[in-house]
């Protein structure tokens, strides 16, 4: 009769103890989802942003997008004009947009952003020119001049002309990829909503109007309304609220 009463007190105790081992278990488990669902702050983790300029889309990290967008660096100040050439060792990496213009990746997080503000104010933007081979830039020049010619230009004068209006391969900007000529889409903006939009804001994402008409004999180059350049938002502030060129910002800085 003892052994019996002990046999069922031992199994009795061991019930017990595998209902205690299933309620902790339940109570760890109800905790633990607890935790996922309260605990954790969502928010801290978005998705990479898919930035496109048009109807095209290019995977940007946005860690990659505060550091182009803060970063003062050697290559968004680089000085080219007709007295300073481009580095011969200067390389460039493309980002293609969706109308097939193409610009240096480092500054297409900034060009996005722009274009997006500008279509929240109403205003449609869109690349009509971007990164330029030498090529390229010599036909441009070469036909810039056959139109001073058969405007009765000698060919001394329109090489002088056409110079003031189309940059000497190698000595352009839109070599360097970190420059785009922005106009209107022609549907929903005209050039000039565009060219006023682009004054007012662009310096906000680190883009500067490269030839102002009041900086010809500076720069060089007659005014260009839609010629914008990324020089970062630091730099390009500075220029915009001192009314400097990037020559006279550089002089400045040395």
């Amino acid at each position: 009769m003892v052994n019996c009463n002990n046999k069922l007190k031992r199994h009795s105790g061991i019930r017990k103890n595998h209902i205690i081992l299933r309620l902790i278990t339940v109570a760890a488990v109800i905790g633990l989802l607890w935790y996922c669902i309260n605990g954790l702050d969502f928010n801290e983790v978005s998705p990479e942003p898919i930035l496109s300029v048009g109807t095209g889309s290019f995977n940007v990290s946005s860690a990659e997008t505060k550091k182009n967008d803060t970063d003062e660096t050697s290559w968004s100040l680089i000085l080219v004009n007709r007295w300073n050439a481009i580095p011969e060792d200067y390389s460039v990496d493309l980002t293609e947009l969706s109308n097939g213009q193409t610009v240096d990746k480092r500054i297409y997080p900034a060009l996005q952003k722009m274009f997006d503000a500008a279509r929240a104010d109403g205003i449609y933007p869109a690349v009509v020119s971007g990164y330029r081979t030498a090529e390229k830039q010599q036909s441009l020049m070469d036909e810039k001049i056959a139109a001073y010619k058969t405007e009765g230009y000698s060919a001394s004068q329109a090489k002088a002309e056409a110079e003031t209006w189309v940059a000497i391969p190698g000595t352009s900007e839109h070599q360097l990829g970190i420059a785009v000529d922005i106009n209107a889409d022609g549907v929903k903006s005209n050039g000039s909503e565009v060219y006023k939009w682009l004054k007012q804001n662009s310096y906000r994402y680190g883009f500067i109007l490269r030839y102002p008409p009041s900086k010809t004999k500076i720069t060089g180059v007659s005014n260009e309304p839609w010629h914008y350049r990324y020089a970062g938002i630091k730099a390009a502030t500075a220029m915009h609220e001192q009314d400097l060129c990037l020559e006279e910002y550089l002089g400045e800085k040395n």
